[in-house]
């Protein structure tokens, strides 16, 4: 493990593997460098990378403060890209997406975007998500975060969240769902069931590639299509066969195509 001192001076914690130009992987909600999609995913780019997995602030190794502002994410980000050598190519998944998409309008040295399914909602093809889910989450206790995200937020039926309470990953889940209105706050008011607003994507001057899986939810293949419309010069692609819980094994190929 390594780590890294944001500039509010929250320690984030990183982990490195590989060999070649730096990739920076952004997590999404209830993910962290040990749980989730991305130590695969790094595991499948070492031979072309050197790949930086890190812990959003307020999960695993890393460290949180008091009170949460989405900038706080951004400068985490940077410091990790500092880290990495100065500038690095970035892949987010979900609402690591989103972030990812934040700071590089915000100007990071981010050399190219792979941005995967980022949460948001441009129609009103899906059950909306309540304006008041940051306070929600926030008034929750972890177990009924969790559920309030999934199944108002990502859509899942109830039954499906009960379910994952006897799977290995709810404890790990339970522990840093304190960190679920963050993601809230960093989709922001993109996942209103309103349409794009590109204005927002205006300082992104660096290549962008929008991806979704075939198999994904209607809502987010709109929403993915509306992204790529909206931040000068994206390209869009979908990965056959792949939902939101896209495998390391069909991502990784995208991402090492794009970023060269």
């Amino acid at each position: 493990m390594n780590t890294v001192e944001s500039k509010d001076g929250t320690t984030i914690a990183y982990d490195r593997r590989g060999d070649g130009p730096a990739l920076v992987l952004v997590d999404g909600a209830l993910c962290s460098r040990a749980q989730g999609p991305m130590p695969d995913v790094a595991a499948e780019l070492a031979d072309r990378f050197t790949v930086y997995n890190y812990d959003r602030r307020g999960r695993g190794d890393s460290g949180d403060a008091e009170s949460y502002e989405v900038e706080r994410e951004i400068e985490d980000l940077a410091a990790v890209i500092e880290a990495a050598g100065g500038s690095a190519y970035v892949y987010g998944s979900s609402s690591g997406a989103a972030l990812a998409l934040r700071a590089t309008a915000a100007g990071l040295p981010i050399e190219k975007l792979v941005a995967f399914e980022p949460p948001y909602v441009v129609d009103d093809s899906r059950k909306q998500i309540p304006r008041t889910w940051v306070a929600d989450l926030q008034a929750l206790e972890p177990a009924d975060a969790i559920k309030y995200f999934f199944t108002k937020g990502i859509g899942l039926p109830g039954i499906i969240v009960s379910m994952m309470k006897l799977m290995p990953a709810w404890k790990p889940m339970k522990a840093i769902a304190h960190t679920l209105p963050y993601d809230a706050q960093v989709v922001g008011d993109n996942c209103f069931g309103d349409p794009m607003d590109a204005s927002q994507w205006a300082g992104i001057e660096q290549p962008v590639l929008v991806v979704n899986g075939g198999k994904s939810p209607g809502w987010m293949k709109t929403s993915t299509r509306a992204l790529a419309d909206a931040v000068r010069g994206a390209g869009h692609t979908e990965v056959p066969g792949q939902t939101h819980v896209i495998k390391a094994g069909a991502i990784a190929p995208v991402i090492a195509d794009f970023c060269r």
